[in-house]
């Protein structure tokens, strides 16, 4: 094996052992933001003109679309490692599908917020109303960052990158797909209980 061979070798491990420290800093990062808006939210509801209200139809549905994705993304992990690769793929395209439902399911829950007088910005917003649309809304932001990862992860399965005993990449994008998911079921539980 030549000097030059073992040197790429050594970086291919060295950016694999990387790889997912690098991931949960970012993902440090992400609870750090969204800890501070959700601390801003708090100390905002003492004002005089803070408005209760209950959270949209929409917002349970895409809660149990963004569940749902996690269990069909486990399923095709495991797939994978048992080397079922066809039934892998499918739950992966699924998986995306229900990304698309929860993302389609948030634009629906903000204009049923807008159909009952509660808008974002402007002489009729309220400040709950532009916390809760803004918080969500860079949620959806982060979940649109995860259908790119899941269409990534989908063009590698076509081209067999993905082997039971070699699946990092598949990996990084599942891990980063539960932490969105798990992002927004504690958004939801906080807008859901702290009002």
């Amino acid at each position: 094996m030549t000097n030059e061979q073992t040197l790429n070798q050594e970086y291919i491990v060295a950016k694999k052992k990387s790889a997912k420290p690098m991931l949960w800093v970012s993902m440090i990062s992400m609870v750090m933001f969204f800890a501070g808006l959700t601390s801003a939210y708090v100390i905002s509801m003492k004002r005089e003109d803070w408005v209760a209200f209950d959270l949209p139809e929409a917002f349970y549905i895409s809660t149990i679309l963004i569940i749902a994705s996690s269990i069909t993304l486990m399923l095709s992990q495991r797939f994978l490692k048992q080397d079922k690769r066809q039934l892998s793929l499918i739950m992966v395209v699924v998986t995306l599908l229900l990304g698309i439902g929860f993302v389609w399911q948030q634009y629906v829950g903000f204009n049923q917020l807008k159909s009952i007088g509660l808008f974002f910005t402007g002489p009729e917003s309220t400040v709950s109303t532009s916390f809760i649309i803004g918080i969500s809304f860079m949620h959806v932001l982060h979940i649109i960052a995860g259908l790119v990862v899941l269409f990534v992860v989908i063009y590698n399965h076509f081209k067999y990158k993905y082997k039971s005993d070699d699946m990092l990449g598949f990996e990084l994008g599942a891990i980063f797909w539960h932490f969105v998911d798990l992002l927004w079921i504690y958004l939801f539980l906080f807008f859901s209980f702290i009002k």
